[in-house]
């Protein structure tokens, strides 16, 4: 490694685990290392699920600590970016007034309703050009007026996760503007927050904080991190925040500015989209349920949160629950040797958002709606994956309704793009071609809007190269198969249930 390298990190923090990842650049290609991991989830609390941000930041404090033993004032930069929709809410001393919610929680029950009792869909939906999901931050504000409206009272600011995590490393309060895009309460053109909507809620704005752009530098590290790091020559550089942001950031195409082209950055969730200057607003969009949010450069991701492999992840943990321990591989052969498209489930039912037993849910789903049950363990997995397929493919000609394009390609990123079965089922269902990878999009979205903050790259197409030099990907060709058209059929009706 040559030693005028420079260190770039990178804090990733998703609902499962967290990392600080060390991007090491040499002026054209860029080496990730993972310097620290940690688990991360909810907490219950009383009847409430919550997250325990104290854990997140002593575990990110030991992140630095070890960077800072590797590489010490070769770190030019730290960025974080995490998840969406969740905040922390803290006072004039600087002190977090109660442990924040978890998205999953059921306290924003009834808010969406009560919210549009206030304000029709469609002016919110134009003000904010948001996918409905009953966990925005708009509808949790809603919630905690109705149960602790001291608190709002009491709250000096709101802090979405990375703009906590960046105000605990330097002190500036501030709201990137990628993951203050997912509230549903920034214009998506105006791209500032959309007080006319808060105030005919009734919702003050006392607490809002200046939103900042990509790329923003805010400052060095408290002098006392700093040392107790050993990252003494360390800025603070917000990435895109969101962490689908950063992901989408890390996507290798070689055609920025086209609408040709769609990704899947593929988890916990699916967030399946496409990138484009502005935003679309339109009666259809919203009868489409689609979501403007922010990406770098003032760019908008209009896309479509989907499930994603939750409803995977949440049958392992019954599976394991019962005895039957599953590695992802192991599980992938077991829907990979399962009857083909057997019986479907709607992903984004609010049944799977968080049931007590995801296989129970599964099978309840496709008995009330006449199909033959998933039974066995690889029958599950496999209904979880081709169901995603489908919903994959209902969204790509959502998207080339509302562009006008036609996708060729689609580019998945993220953990999910290890998933070669249901790669393969995204190019049969879609009947386009995939390109998987990178794995570490979101880490190299961050990372690299660091290296040009810092002057080293001069746009995205840049970082996008330097994305494709530094990484493979893998080819995914659609087979002809016409079971997917009639699965295809099966799914919309499906869709109406939930």
């Amino acid at each position: 490694m040559a030693m005028e390298s420079k260190v770039y990190l990178a804090v990733d923090v998703g609902a499962e685990s967290g990392r600080v990842m060390a991007g090491i650049w040499d002026g054209r290609r860029i080496e990730l290392r993972e310097i620290y991991r940690f688990p991360n989830g909810p907490m219950t609390l009383g009847h409430t699920l919550r997250w325990d941000v104290a854990r997140l930041w002593l575990e990110i404090q030991k992140g630095l600590a070890l960077a800072g033993k590797q590489f010490g004032a070769r770190v030019v930069s730290v960025g974080v970016d995490t998840w969406g929709v969740d905040f922390v809410w803290l006072n004039c001393a600087g002190e977090i007034l109660e442990p924040p919610f978890h998205y999953r929680d059921s306290y924003t029950e009834g808010m969406t309703a009560k919210a549009l009792q206030r304000v029709s869909k469609e002016e919110l939906y134009a003000l904010t050009g948001l996918q409905f999901m009953p966990f925005n931050t708009l509808f949790q504000l809603l919630a905690w007026q109705a149960r602790s409206p001291e608190v709002l009272a009491e709250a000096d600011c709101l802090l979405f996760m990375p703009d906590f995590l960046h105000w605990s490393l330097c002190g500036v309060k501030c709201a990137e503007f990628t993951i203050a895009s997912t509230s549903q309460f920034v214009h998506p053109a105006h791209q500032g927050w959309a007080v006319s909507l808060l105030e005919k809620l009734g919702l003050p704005i006392h607490f809002l904080p200046k939103i900042v752009a990509p790329g923003t530098d805010l400052g060095k590290l408290h002098p006392a991190l700093a040392k107790k790091t050993g990252l003494t020559h360390a800025r603070v550089v917000v990435p895109p925040s969101h962490d689908t942001a950063s992901a989408v950031a890390g996507v290798p195409t070689a055609r920025t500015g086209s609408a040709k082209w769609a990704y899947i950055s593929s988890g916990t969730w699916s967030l399946m989209g496409v990138e484009l200057k502005k935003p679309v607003l339109s009666p259809r969009a919203l009868e489409l349920n689609l979501t403007n949010e922010g990406g770098i450069d003032g760019t908008c991701r209009l896309l479509k949160t989907i499930m994603g492999l939750w409803l995977v992840q949440q049958c392992r943990r019954s599976f394991a629950a019962a005895g039957r321990e599953y590695n992802y591989a192991e599980l992938g052969k077991l829907a990979a040797n399962a009857p083909a498209l057997r019986s479907l489930v709607n992903p984004n039912a609010s049944r799977f958002l968080n049931p007590p037993d995801m296989p129970d849910a599964m099978q309840k789903f496709c008995n009330e709606t006449g199909q033959a049950l998933p039974q066995s363990d690889g029958q599950l997995v496999r209904c979880a994956r081709e169901s995603l397929a489908l919903m994959y493919r209902e969204t790509c000609g959502a998207l080339e309704e509302l562009t006008g394009e036609k996708i060729d390609i689609i580019h998945i990123v993220g953990g999910g793009s290890n998933d070669q079965l249901l790669n393969q089922m995204t190019a049969d269902a879609c009947q386009r071609t995939v390109l998987a990878g990178p794995v570490e999009a979101t880490a190299l979205g961050n990372l690299l809007t660091q290296v040009r903050a810092s002057g080293e790259l001069a746009s995205l197409d840049e970082m996008r190269d330097v994305i494709r030099t530094s990484t493979e990907q893998i080819s995914f060709q659609p087979k002809s198969v016409s079971a997917w058209d009639d699965a295809a059929e099966l799914f919309a009706e499906l869709r109406q249930r939930d």
